[in-house]
């Protein structure tokens, strides 16, 4: 099927019949929840977070790989110890491409790869001694600030218990030693590890410094992880206008911006999955509100960049952030206006993780290209249809494998006129703890898939003949074997920077070569010259 990209999609029910009819009838009842034909003008129910079926093969990491992987991996003053398979902690090193500037002393520990490397023995005899030793080890190496301890499936299973160890190992070495009981069982995806990782900072981390970080506006940004360079381009936008970043979470980040984070003025939250819990927990113990941004696109980053000024309310610091936005547009107006005319019209489907399938649809729209499907690979209701659905979502038994921290207001540190600031503000209109999700910004007939599988992966190909995808490193080289590009967005191929007005500029010019090498009509895709296999089930309905 060619689809015709000046008019609306087409209506994909005989495409979603032909998917979920390849399923066990179980199966595909349970798949159509999770597949939905975007309607932006109404509400409709998107079943996320769900553990995925087996056999299907997903795209989905485990909780050890978000909490150590995504949110702690990048910290680089910390040393994270993997206790467990050596193979756990060789997964969890650099397997992003998360950068970092320690500065010509600081610590960066980011390099090294952490682990007890426990063995057939130690899993029957347990291994808390091997992991007291490793810890003095390192301490005694590198005498850091911090040391993590992350538990693996090995280790829940045979009850070793990290935060004893990691509590008597404080006492001993006088630093700061806290555990993470994020064995990759845990939860439905690496989105459980995310909130055991935002727990686990927020109990040993924050508010252990309370030094004032300077500066007449303080910001924390959340959710930026600094992949391919992104958080250096930011951070040269806030000192430009004026703006003290007390902390990144938890790109080009320290342990040391983390225990002052408490200090802010204003929380701004990228990646919304994998973050937002520091940022409600900031504004329960501290009064500091948050806001939803974007720095994935010109015009969203434009409109964040106005967003945090509007903020701070001060007609010097608007002004700067215009006179950014005008001169960086100059650049990306002349870029667009060469790259649209080769690139508008052709499609592009994502399939990421966080936000990123979200964001990403606004540079791919800002040179013309639409999103004919997109979908997350841990993402919740609210990260599909907005946080007007949180008070509907129930709390399943994964759910209550996460610790729920009670938090209290902390009166010593409370910020009473970011409160009454908060209220001042909403009242003319600002929009504060939002985020309206994904699905509302796609077209209508746009596919919608959560933990999408290789299968259907295959089918949306054959059906759309998308110009490129957006995903990650397991899927790349299958997509590629269809003769379609694909764009990893979770490390950027070595490509980057890709945030930011420049980072936009990177990423056009990047996607126009990717989309328009005649390359890929030269590898013929399977279904034109390979009859596929097919078995039947024993049990149509096992």
């Amino acid at each position: 099927m060619s689809i015709d990209t000046k008019t609306v999609f087409p209506d994909p029910s005989d495409l979603l019949e032909e998917i979920l009819n390849k399923y066990p009838s179980k199966v595909g009842k349970k798949r159509s929840k999770s597949i939905v034909s975007n309607d932006p003008e109404i509400d409709q129910v998107m079943q996320s977070n769900i553990r995925t079926i087996p056999g299907i093969i997903t795209q989905r990491g485990c909780c050890y790989a978000g909490c150590k992987g995504v949110i702690l991996g990048p910290t680089r003053d910390i040393i994270n110890i993997v206790h467990g398979p050596i193979g756990c902690s060789f997964y969890a090193w650099l397997t992003r491409r998360n950068q970092t500037d320690a500065g010509v002393d600081g610590e960066n520990y980011m390099n090294y790869c952490f682990s007890t490397d426990m063995q057939d023995t130690n899993i029957v005899y347990g291994g808390e001694k091997k992991l007291e030793a490793a810890i003095r080890e390192a301490y005694e190496m590198f005498k850091p600030h911090s040391i993590g301890v992350f538990s693996t499936c090995p280790i829940g299973l045979i009850g070793d218990d990290v935060h004893a160890v990691s509590k008597k190992m404080k006492e001993e070495l006088g630093i700061n030693i806290f555990g993470f009981s994020c064995e990759g069982y845990k939860g439905v995806s690496q989105s459980a590890g995310h909130h055991i990782a935002n727990n686990g900072i927020f109990k040993h981390v924050i508010g252990l410094n309370d030094k004032d970080p300077g500066g007449k506006f303080k910001l924390n940004l959340l959710g930026e992880y600094n992949i391919g360079g992104d958080s250096f381009v930011l951070e040269k936008y806030f000192e430009e206008m004026g703006i003290t970043l007390v902390s990144t979470f938890s790109g080009n980040s320290s342990i040391h911006q983390f225990e002052n984070a408490h200090m802010a003025d204003l929380n701004a939250v990228m990646c919304h999955r994998s973050i937002n819990y520091i940022a409600e927990m900031l504004e329960q113990k501290y009064g500091i509100p948050w806001i939803k941004i974007n720095f994935i696109g010109a015009d969203a980053t434009a409109k964040s960049l106005m967003k945090i000024a509007e903020y701070f309310e001060d007609e010097g610091l608007i002004a700067k952030a215009k006179t950014i936005i005008e001169r960086e547009m100059k650049v990306v107006n002349a870029t667009i206006e060469d790259v649209k005319s080769r690139t508008e019209g052709k499609l592009c489907m994502m399939y990421v993780g966080g936000s990123r399938a979200h964001h990403y649809q606004e540079l791919f729209g800002e040179i013309g290209m639409r999103t004919v499907s997109a979908g997350y690979e841990f993402g919740h209701r609210d990260d599909y249809e907005g946080r007007k659905v949180l008070d509907s979502i129930k709390v399943d038994a994964d759910s209550r494998n996460i610790e729920e921290l009670e938090i209290t207001k902390e009166e010593a540190n409370w910020r009473q006129d970011l409160v009454d600031k908060k209220s001042s503000l909403e009242s003319k209109g600002y929009d504060f703890s939002r985020y309206d999700g994904m699905m509302p910004d796609m077209e209508k007939n746009s596919l919608v898939i959560d933990d999408i599988s290789h299968w259907e992966t295959e089918k949306l190909i054959e059906y759309y003949k998308p110009d490129i995808i957006g995903a990650g490193i397991k899927e790349k080289y299958v997509i590629q074997k269809y003769g379609v590009p694909l764009k990893q967005l979770h490390s950027y191929d070595y490509g980057g920077p890709y945030a930011g007005f420049r980072g936009a500029v990177n990423f056009y010019n990047d996607i126009d070569k990717m989309v328009n090498t005649k390359i890929w009509g030269l590898i013929p895709p399977p279904w034109k010259n390979q009859p596929g296999l097919v078995a039947k089930m024993a049990h149509a309905d096992y």
